[in-house]
């Protein structure tokens, strides 16, 4: 009698209706889980990162345990782990026998090489399936990106809005008669600005486990334990998202770029890490902020901007990510060389928006899309950080940081280290921004209107100093070519302050120890 087909499951596929699991009846299949130190190490993750995933493993295993399946769970301690995908794979085809390993393509570069050597290296067949729960496919994307110079994402998220009809009329045309409400989203923060909180979750005994584990194997990785709420269940994903669309959603567009010393969460979704690990389907989630709409529950600028996170952003840089690998990985096109500074990883600086974002980092694993690209990805583009130890303190300390997400945002959004393929600018900026749209500057130890010397907010001469070094690149960019005009009117003394106040800077920052990303 032939074997079972032995399907595995990674922790970020953690969805019934997989690719590999649709059409598989209950009784000739089992279902393999595996936590390996591979994964858990290959960069040290966030503590809180490795405990969601564990978690929302196991809890899975259980869901598909109660609805009949079989279920094989290689936990990380298991003392005959053999630490990595392949290595249990063959441990499982040892134990199972199957005709047939099917399996649905891993998000990540990484992990789908390795995935690909499977059919010559096991006795059984193997088959790899594509990841349909995309809006996109790589195919459709490929096509799309064909002979294009430049891959911007607002025309890529047209075609999104084409295919999927959402906010579209009945003649085919955007809702409201334009694709992009950004304009009405930039509100800046008004005093006292707080949002609802958001639904946080007690670790139940499973979770609990979880962290202890990981506060006994890997406690030398970044971050806290001491608070966990993520969502772990799918219960608790929508629950999560009934909360959103019930209380905050409303708010959501005006004051998705502000930001407030304390304020963590503010009106943003929090739903990244359950989309992102399977537990959130999202495009039901468009649909329904689509239908908030529809039924006057919620702005138009504010579900647009929603579901531009979501099929925009996120189905394009997914897309961008398969096409631009593996070079994207080391891409440097500002041939950026300086190390990260140890405060990244300590939160120890004088910088009141660096501070307070770190802390949020470290305490919370999350930090949101703003507090990423424009105070701490603007800092690392200003000061010339070298893009793969960004690129590295990203994975490590999110919590919804896989690379597929990660390096297109900060390679090519934030660092601009792709040369403009993605973004038609970098996203390079002052003290002045971060005074617009937080609460910060009233509370730090640098002054933001003073563009030099000692107690100069650092962003001001960082900010110069960048322009002036990347001059023969960036001054013929005609969305930011105007400033040198602005640079030149300065004359050589002034511009002489804003640089030797930059260096004095630069040269005082303290480089990252060894051991942040990796052991040893």
């Amino acid at each position: 009698m032939p074997g079972p087909v032995l399907v595995p499951i990674l922790g970020d596929q953690l969805t019934r209706d997989l690719a590999s699991l649709r059409g598989r009846t209950k009784d000739d299949t089992v279902v393999l889980m595996m936590e390996v130190w591979d994964e858990a190490t290959y960069v040290k993750h966030h503590k809180q990162k490795i405990v969601l995933i564990f978690s929302a493993m196991r809890h899975f295993a259980e869901e598909l345990r109660d609805a009949g399946w079989t279920v094989d769970y290689v936990r990380l301690d298991d003392p005959d782990n053999a630490g990595s995908f392949t290595g249990e794979v063959a441990r499982a085809i040892e134990r199972h026998d199957p005709r047939l390993v099917s399996v649905t393509e891993a998000g990540e570069w990484r992990v789908r090489q390795k995935m690909e050597q499977w059919a010559d290296k096991f006795a059984c067949d193997v088959e790899i399936l594509r990841d349909d729960r995309f809006v996109c496919s790589q195919a459709e994307f490929d096509e799309w990106a064909k002979d294009r110079k430049e891959l911007r994402m607002e025309f890529f998220y047209r075609e999104m809005r084409r295919k999927t009809g959402l906010l579209m009329d009945e003649d085919g045309r955007p809702e409201g008669g334009e694709w992009n409400y950004d304009s009405e989203n930039r509100r800046p923060p008004k005093e006292g600005l707080a949002a609802p909180e958001r639904p946080k979750f007690e670790p139940d005994a499973t979770t609990q486990e979880c962290i202890d584990l990981v506060a006994d194997r890997l406690g030398d990785h970044f971050g806290s334990l001491e608070r966990f709420e993520w969502p772990v269940t799918r219960e608790e994903a929508e629950e999560a998202a009934d909360a959103f669309f019930a209380e905050r959603i409303e708010c959501f567009g005006p004051y998705q770029d502000a930001m407030v010393a304390g304020e963590d969460d503010l009106f943003h979704s929090m739903l990244s890490t359950s989309i992102n690990l399977g537990l959130l389907d999202p495009l039901d989630l468009c649909r329904r902020a689509e239908q908030a709409y529809r039924e006057g529950k919620a702005p138009l600028n504010s579900v647009e901007g929603f579901i531009r996170q979501i099929i925009g952003w996120r189905e394009y840089v997914r897309g961008f990510y398969w096409h631009q690998m593996p070079h994207l990985q080391k891409a440097n096109a500002l041939n950026a060389q300086r190390g990260l500074p140890e405060f990244y990883w300590t939160g120890e600086t004088e910088m009141a928006c660096m501070a307070d974002c770190i802390r949020s980092t470290r305490d919370n694993a999350h930090a949101h899309h703003i507090q990423r690209l424009m105070v701490l990805g603007n800092f690392a583009l200003l000061a010339g950080v070298n893009p793969r130890a960004v690129q590295e303190w990203y994975l490590v300390v999110y919590a919804d940081a896989y690379e597929w997400v990660e390096l297109p945002n900060v390679a090519a959004m934030v660092l601009y280290a792709d040369g403009g393929k993605l973004a038609s600018k970098p996203y390079a900026a002052s003290g002045n921004y971060i005074n617009k749209m937080s609460n910060y500057c009233s509370g730090c130890r640098y002054s933001v209107s003073k563009k030099t010397g000692d107690d100069a907010c650092p962003f001001n001469p960082l900010y110069w100093h960048f322009m002036h070094r990347h001059r023969e690149r960036l001054e013929a960019n005609p969305r930011i070519g105007r400033i040198y005009a602005t640079w030149d009117r300065m004359g050589a003394d002034r511009q002489q302050e804003y640089l030797d106040s930059a260096e004095a800077f630069l040269d005082s920052l303290e480089p990252a120890a060894a051991g942040w990303v990796r052991a040893g």
